[in-house]
């Protein structure tokens, strides 16, 4: 307990910028896996070339690659400069986006083929037809394989931390350099995690509950 609260400082702040990073960049997955879903099951060549193409490269691109490129390859591209936080939320958005748009993906093609064709049969475009009528049941559908994609999120937030990003993923460095035992402070570190994907579980049990009711 001494390792946790001798260095409070350290704990807070790490887990202040995890949270940052889980919450907007899943905030940004959510919403880009959204549209690369549904371009996946557009009916124009197009959309599902493009939705497959960058669902299949950026998925299978190592997360550590990705932030690699925006720690030191968005620099000499002569962009904006932006700091390592908001390069980290890009990639981690990007990436995790791949796997929001599988997961509804899957879910959209449990929806009955008859509620598109009754929405279509009513003068919907097919952009109407799955935000009003697919996705809200598709997401009803995939919302457990959903919040484990988040919870992988979370995970992978540490990542961050070899890209000069103060995190939770760098408080070991951060022990060390103050002489504190590494182990204990590791065991820490990772019973706040699993205190944070029990949280997300218990939302996830939270979601199911009431959307089984609203049924």
């Amino acid at each position: 307990m001494n390792v946790l609260l001798d260095n409070l400082d350290l704990f807070v702040t790490g887990f202040r910028n995890t949270l940052l990073l889980f919450v907007v960049s899943g905030f940004f997955a959510l919403i880009l896996g959204t549209i690369v879903g549904a371009m996946r099951v557009s009916p124009v060549p197009a959309m599902r070339l493009f939705g497959t193409v960058y669902v299949n490269t950026v998925r299978n691109t190592p997360l550590t690659l990705i932030l690699f490129f925006f720690a030191f390859g968005y620099p000499k591209l002569g962009l904006p400069e932006v700091s390592y936080t908001t390069l980290a939320i890009i990639g981690l958005s990007l990436y995790t986006a791949t796997y929001v748009a599988e997961v509804l993906r899957s879910g959209v093609n449990t929806v009955p083929i008859g509620q598109a064709e009754a929405a279509r049969a009513i003068g919907l475009p097919f952009g109407q037809t799955m935000t009003l009528v697919i996705l809200p049941q598709a997401f009803r559908a995939v919302l457990p394989p959903l919040f484990s994609v988040l919870i992988a999120l979370l995970k992978n937030t540490t990542v961050a931390a070899g890209f000069s990003v103060a995190e939770a993923g760098a408080i070991r460095a951060n022990l060390s350099e103050r002489g504190e035992p590494l182990l204990i402070g590791l065991l820490w570190v990772a019973l706040i995690f699993v205190a944070l994907v029990s949280l997300l579980s218990l939302a996830q049990r939270a979601f199911e509950k009431k959307w089984r009711i609203a049924r």
